[in-house]
This record gives structure tokens, sequence and C-alpha cells, in this order.
């Protein structure tokens, strides 16, 4: 038979039950929670492996190109340097020596090599051998131009003031001066008042140097040249040209032409990049003078001798006839040493086209 229980016992058992109930409850609870936590923190990973990096250096010797001793070694230098960064540590080590005064060689015989040049392209182990030659000192392009044509500017004013050191005063004052002579005044003045403000504005330089002998040489040629022509040109018994007027009159024309040339010519080269991401040949524009560019590949050296040519039929001295055939000489050596670098970068439009001059250059 079944028998009930009694009441105590009845109620123990319900307590018993009811705890038994709240306990399973709280730990399903207690799951979920759990179960939450993991599922919004992620998977669970182990802890990453720290890797150590290894980031290879380098160490440059430098030695010294004549007698082959080591000068110096530049240690901890990393892959992503340049040489100029090099040149920078080899000026502490050595501070009689600053970057710009530096030439470094791959081999003794070689070519001096470029501050641009990344190091890691020179390594063929840890340790990189160079050879130092001193440059001697050096000037900026900036300063170089600017000097090489302030001189014949003011050298050539001080001759057509006449100063009394340089003239006879008496015969001075006693001639009168041909038109020519105010005239060659304003076209010299003109030429290189436009180069030093070319120089200031519109050229745009690497921020390269040049030994100081090449400033010194320059400006003894042009110094020395403006000197010789602003001699005869403000002579008091100089004489004006043979065919008077009107040969003064073609050959000033002339001069201006070439100057404005010169000037856009020489605008369109220093924006020849900027035309899109890769650089190509200056192409003419609607500007006449810009014209010049589908016959040679260096039409500013071009008209730069057309201005000297055109003075000297303006003013018919044997000075600036010397000067400006010296100039026909350099200014053709340069433009084939850029015609050159021309067929190498822009060889399907400079292939058909003269350096300097069609036919003659």
């Amino acid at each position: 038979r079944r028998q009930k229980p009694s009441a105590p016992e009845h109620k123990r058992d319900l307590a018993a039950h009811g705890g038994a109930l709240s306990m399973s409850h709280n730990d399903t609870r207690s799951f979920f929670n759990f179960s939450q936590l993991v599922l919004a923190a992620g998977h669970l990973k182990s802890p990453p492996v720290l890797k150590h990096s290894k980031i290879t250096y380098f160490e440059v010797e430098i030695l010294d190109v004549q007698s082959k001793k080591q000068i110096c070694i530049v240690d901890k230098v990393p892959p992503s340097s340049t040489l100029l960064e090099v040149k920078h540590k080899f000026h502490k080590a050595c501070p009689q020596w600053y970057p710009s005064r530096v030439g470094l060689q791959l081999e003794r015989n070689g070519p001096y090599l470029k501050d641009s040049i990344n190091i890691q392209s020179l390594a063929v182990s840890s340790i990189i051998t160079l050879y130092f030659t001193d440059l001697g000192q050096q000037v900026g392009w900036t300063t170089f131009f600017l000097t090489e044509y302030t001189g014949p500017l003011l050298i050539y004013l001080l001759f057509y003031i006449r100063l009394s050191t340089i003239y006879d005063q008496v015969e001075s004052t006693k001639n009168f001066r041909h038109p020519v002579v105010h005239l060659a005044c304003f076209c010299h003045c003109l030429h290189y008042i436009r180069h030093l403000l070319e120089t200031l504005f519109v050229h745009k330089f690497s921020g390269g140097h040049t030994p100081l002998k090449n400033m010194i040489k320059g400006c003894a040629f042009y110094w020395g040249f403006t000197s010789w022509i602003a001699y005869y040109i403000n002579h008091p018994r100089y004489t004006p040209p043979s065919f008077g007027h009107r040969q003064v009159s073609f050959a000033a024309l002339a001069f201006l032409m070439c100057e404005a040339g010169n000037h856009f010519i020489n605008v369109a080269l220093a924006h020849q990049n900027h035309s899109g991401s890769k650089a190509c040949f200056p192409s003419p524009t609607y500007n006449p003078f810009t014209w010049l560019f589908l016959l040679v590949s260096c039409p500013n050296y071009t008209y730069e001798v057309g201005s000297w040519i055109s003075f000297t039929v303006m003013t018919q001295t044997l000075p600036v006839g010397i000067f400006a055939f010296l100039m026909v000489i350099q200014m053709s050596l340069w433009a084939q040493k850029k015609h050159k670098l021309y067929l190498k970068r822009f060889y399907p439009e400079v292939r058909r086209k003269a350096a300097m001059i069609p036919i003659i250059f």
C-alpha cells in the first residue's frame, strides 16, 4: 500500500526538491553567461610568439684614392640610406671634409657616385669599400651664376660712364657719342639682367655644387671679355657701323627677338616635367618662339648664339666678334652633350632633330 507522508516529511521533501531546482537553475544561468562571454571575446588564441626582427646593417669602409689607406669606417648604415647620408656621417667622423667636398668612387678610376644612390645597390657583402677624393672648395650653382653674370653687368656700366681713370677726360667730353653706343649698353645690360632674373626665378637647380675653380675660370672669361668689349664700344674714338642706321636697326631687332626666344625656351624647359607623371620632351606651343623645338633639341643655345652674332653686327667691333665665335664653339659642345642625353630619354621625339643649328650642328 502506498503510504502518505506525514506533513513534516512532506515539507522537508518539498524544500529539498525546491533547493535542487534552484541550484540547477543557477548552474544553467552561469553556464549561459559564460557562453556569452566566450562568444563575445572571439576565438581563443594562444599568445603570439614574438619574432626578433633582423635588420642588416652595412659597414662602409672609406679609403684614400691615392694611397689606398683607410680613412675611416662608417658603421651601422641602414640599407635604405643614400650616399648623401653616408657623406654626412663621414663628415661627423672627419669634420674637415664637408659633404659637398667629398667625392666617392666604387673603383679608383671609376666615376663619382651620385648622392641619390641607394647604399644597398652598391653592396656585394656587408662591407662596402669606397674610394675618397677631395673635390676642393665648392660653391652652389645659384652663387656660381649670380657671380658670373653680375660682374659683366657692373663692368660694362663702369666703361659706359667713361671714368677718368680709363679714358682721357678731355677727349671724352669733346667727342660725340653715337646712338649705337647707348643702344649697345641697353642691349648688353638687358642680356645679363635676363640671366640674373632667370637664375633666381626660372632655372631649377638640384642643390648640387661645383668646384670653386670652375667659378673662377667662368668669371675670368666673362669679366675679361666684357672689359675688352666695353673698352672699345665706349671709347671716345669709336666709329659707328659701316651701313649706319639700317645695320644697327636690323641687328638690334634680331638681338631682341633672340633674347625673347631664349627666355621663353628656358621657361618651357623649366616646366617640361609638369605636363604629367612621366617626363616628356617639350613640344612647341602657340608661342612662335617655341617653334624652334621642331628643328633643334637645344634652341636655348641657338638663341644665345643668335644674340651675340646680332650684337656683333650691331656694334661692328672685333672683340665682340671673337667672343661670339668662342660662344658658338662652347654652345655647340654643350648642345651635343645634351643632345646625346635627350636621345637616351626621348628618342622618338629627338631622333630627327639637330642639336643646335640645323644641318651645321
